[in-house]
């Protein structure tokens, strides 16, 4: 084989598992990112006024700015977003049209989620934010140190450092420990199920078979590889026609261009339709009846959740924005 061949073989198998490679990345980085902090940066302040603060931020910021960032990355969140407000003002905005969305917002906060989780959930297996975060915890004191001295209470945000004195007060790290990953693999366990559960549902709802689907994720592949390469050749074309007729101080020849509103109506959020088999809004558009009909929304169109990768092939990914 060919050195091209295997680099043409590559992509098609990159291409084709992108998803599946994109979550495992993510995941990967997200838990080597987790374990960079808590060996590094992180130091527990060994103090009840700082531990429980400390430990939370450590756990939860990280994840919190994972959650945005996920939103932020996902091609979908801007097709929803862009040229929002002025649709709001729209009279054409409907109860149903902002109930899908409602219902897309909901999806792109569950695939936002996967990253956060994963922070968590390594965070807690690790256990060093955990044992800060509770050894400054008045309730958790109250339940390690019920029927101990008041030396308990004074002793146990030192554990976290190794610096209590009693070794007896020094023990209750290991308790501390396994309260931690005992939580983390009950959230590794219910993020799997969940993620299971809701694939086993999408895929039972799905209005087309199983052979369809790779039918349908293949047509866009390819409709957006030519997508892609037209709108490279005409952008071309378009700025090289503006350049020459600068240079010249000649008027410009009259380019085929799709307007504003063509733009808007393949950029809008892929709806199902039984009554008309389109592969993408693209499709959809050439097929219209008439030139000047809108295809953002028709009686029986429907947001399928095993669909949604509709809104998130090749060209539309947030990096190329």
């Amino acid at each position: 084989m060919k050195p091209m061949e295997k680099f043409q073989a590559v992509l098609d198998w990159h291409l084709k598992h992108h998803r599946a490679l994109s979550y495992g990345l993510v995941t990967l980085l997200t838990a080597g990112g987790e374990r960079i902090f808590s060996a590094v940066v992180f130091q527990c302040p060994c103090t009840a006024a700082w531990n429980m603060t400390y430990g939370l931020v450590f756990l939860l910021v990280p994840a919190l700015v994972l959650f945005f960032l996920g939103y932020v990355l996902s091609a979908r969140t801007w097709r929803l977003l862009t040229g929002c407000c002025r649709r709001v003002r729209c009279a054409h905005w409907r109860c149903s049209s902002g109930l899908r969305r409602v219902r897309v917002c909901v999806e792109l906060t569950m695939a936002a989620a996967i990253a956060p989780l994963t922070w968590v959930a390594v965070a807690l297996l690790g256990g060093s934010f955990y044992e800060c975060a509770a050894s400054g915890s008045r309730d958790m004191a109250w339940h390690l140190c019920g029927g101990q001295d008041e030396d308990c209470h004074a002793q146990l945000p030192l554990v976290p450092c190794g610096k209590a004195k009693a070794a007896k007060v020094q023990d209750f790290l290991l308790e501390l420990r396994a309260q931690s990953q005992v939580t983390g693999w009950l959230l590794i366990a219910a993020v799997i199920v969940g993620l299971l559960i809701c694939t086993c549902v999408s895929r039972c709802l799905s209005p087309v078979s199983f052979l369809q689907l790779k039918f349908w994720k293949i047509y866009l592949e390819e409709e957006q590889k030519i997508l892609k390469s037209q709108a490279t050749e005409h952008a071309t074309e378009l700025a090289t026609e503006n350049v020459k007729c600068f240079f010249e101080h000649s008027r410009p020849r009259q380019l085929n261009i799709p307007s504003i509103k063509d733009w808007q109506q393949i950029s809008s959020l892929y709806t199902f339709n039984p009554n008309g088999q389109y592969y993408s809004l693209l499709h959809k558009y050439v097929n219209r009846k008439e030139e000047h009909d809108s295809i953002r929304s028709s009686e029986g169109d429907a947001m399928i959740p095993v669909l949604g990768f509709v809104d998130s092939p090749g060209i539309t990914n947030t990096p190329q924005l």
